[in-house]
């Protein structure tokens, strides 16, 4: 049986890869629930400290698989959307609150809500051939999976409401250009890249990682004087772990610092 997640283990990181490349990653129910498996694994491994999620084939993942919703159509007892709150919401708040960064390669078209499963990772890298849809608007829908927050933050209103009300296509490297993804680099360096940026993050300072994600998540909602309080807070909690004396170590004696990721002891 072809399992629907494959999941990698690598030095420091994990690799979890969308495998349904012949419906071009798209998600169903036992998709949900391999993914969900696999991070709850990673979350509670105590040498994975960074995360990556790609797809297989030629896409990233095309959405919704519909295949499963048109036998569903007309009944009575089929709510459109439920698949949200047992499933869909439990999953992007597990990698919202991984305490080490997520990244996506999108390898190919992201659509739907899978390209907002791509949006709620910490940094979003593509292939120039790569492309983002809010394509709900398509089948009479609204942007989910949390693309109605995310994208009035990351790209602004005005261009938020032209992807999610036109579903027009946006190539990757506009996205780049907006904002709305952190790179677009040429098909063959993109895997490669996210690679780099995971092995990188699997060598840097994991608490204060989680840290500062922790933070920026919170700024979309926080007032100035909320978050600069919020910032001395976790401010003391990183300034008590093993990796700031490591960095501070290394600083004064000009090398470069050996983090291990670890917390503080109680």
């Amino acid at each position: 049986m072809t399992l629907p997640v494959l999941s990698e283990t690598r030095d420091g990181y994990r690799v979890l890869t969308l495998n349904r490349p012949e419906r071009l990653n798209a998600i169903n129910l036992a998709l949900l629930e391999a993914m969900s498996a696999a991070v709850d694994d990673a979350a509670s491994d105590p040498a994975c400290r960074a995360l990556l999620i790609t797809g297989a084939g030629r896409a990233f993942c095309s959405g919704q698989d519909l295949h499963d919703r048109v036998a569903k159509l007309g009944q009575t007892e089929f709510v459109v959307g439920e698949t949200l709150r047992t499933h869909y919401h439990p999953l992007i708040q597990k990698l919202r609150a991984l305490p080490y960064p997520v990244i996506a390669a999108v390898n190919g078209i992201a659509a739907g809500a899978g390209c907002n499963l791509a949006l709620n990772a910490d940094i979003v890298v593509a292939a120039h051939s790569a492309s983002f849809i809010q394509a709900f608007v398509r089948i009479g829908l609204i942007p989910d999976a949390g693309g109605t927050w995310l994208l009035p933050r990351l790209v602004g209103l005005a261009r938020a409401r032209g992807l999610a009300m036109t579903g027009d296509d946006l190539p990757a490297v506009t996205a780049a250009e907006w904002g709305l993804i952190w790179k677009a680099l040429p098909d063959p360096e993109m895997m490669g890249e996210a690679h780099r940026i995971c092995a990188q993050f699997a060598r840097a300072p994991t608490v204060a990682l989680g840290l500062m994600k922790q933070a920026l998540n919170a700024s979309t909602a926080n007032d100035f004087d909320s978050q600069i309080q919020l910032e001395y807070e976790l401010q003391k909690q990183a300034g008590v772990t093993p990796d700031f004396a490591e960095g501070v170590r290394a600083f004064i004696e000009k090398r470069k610092p050996v983090f291990t990721g670890a917390k503080a002891k109680p």
